[in-house]
């Protein structure tokens, strides 16, 4: 168990999809020598831990409109502009129905209905579907953690720590050791402490800890009122929930 003293503890949290859990890591703003990376079997189970995060940056979708115009959300639409050469990174999030679709044929056939001009989900943006659904599940049953949790897109985190520049290193392939690297060192000089960054938890892959922790960064950003919304101000879904990619203040030269 954590010990919060007085609760006036401020633990930020960063959450990625990992193999059908989530890859999570915890900071205590207040006294960096405790933090926590864990894999967690539910967003519920981070949200409910003992540190009782004021902020969670999660690596998912939440907002999700009835019917997509001009190729993706609006926050989709705003971080593949942010992300230039490196959109690609960000799967356009398909209407509603798709994502609640029964199988990939239906979910292609629920985007195209339902956007303008007519797109269906990529098989990669279909296999996070699961997710999708999942926090989009709890956050209509348990309304109150809107104020807490925060969609986030790790390399749009990245890209803002690395001064609104472009890496120009992938984290998967031949080059992967060189792109974990660079992406290790932009959370070093955000302020991570080197013992969170080493703390990657049993079963989470190298990209998944790195990408958890740039979440955890934008949170600590919105926690102290710097980060950026896109689109901003954010839209929203029918069923309230704000349609938008929290990315970090600029760092870097």
């Amino acid at each position: 168990m954590v010990d919060r003293g007085d609760g006036m503890a401020r633990w930020v949290a960063g959450l990625d999809g990992c193999r059908g859990a989530w890859a999570g890591a915890l900071l205590d703003l207040d006294d960096p020598e405790r933090h926590r990376c864990a894999l967690f079997p539910d967003v519920a189970a981070l949200l409910d831990a003992p540190e009782q995060p004021l902020i969670v940056g999660i690596d998912v979708p939440i907002g999700l409109p009835d019917r997509i115009l001009g190729g993706g959300r609006v926050a989709d639409l705003a971080a593949r502009v942010r992300l230039g050469a490196a959109r690609s990174s960000v799967f356009p999030m398909p209407p509603r129905a798709a994502i609640y679709a029964p199988d990939y044929d239906a979910a292609k056939a629920a985007s195209r209905a339902a956007s303008e001009p007519p797109f269906a989900p990529s098989i990669q943006g279909y296999n996070i579907f699961r997710y999708v659904r999942a926090v989009d599940t709890l956050l209509r049953a348990r309304p109150e953690a809107l104020a807490r949790v925060h969609e986030v897109h790790p390399e749009v985190a990245f890209h803002a720590l690395n001064g609104g520049r472009p890496l120009g290193l992938p984290k998967k392939g031949a080059r992967a050791r060189e792109g974990l690297a660079l992406r290790r060192s932009l959370l070093e000089a955000a302020g991570l402490p080197a013992a969170l960054l080493d703390a990657r938890a049993k079963g989470v892959p190298a990209d998944d800890h790195l990408d958890a922790l740039a979440a955890l960064v934008v949170a600590w950003d919105i926690l102290d009122g710097r980060a950026v919304p896109l689109p901003d101000p954010p839209e929203r879904d029918a069923y309230g929930l704000p349609v938008v990619i929290w990315a970090p203040a600029i760092r870097g030269p």
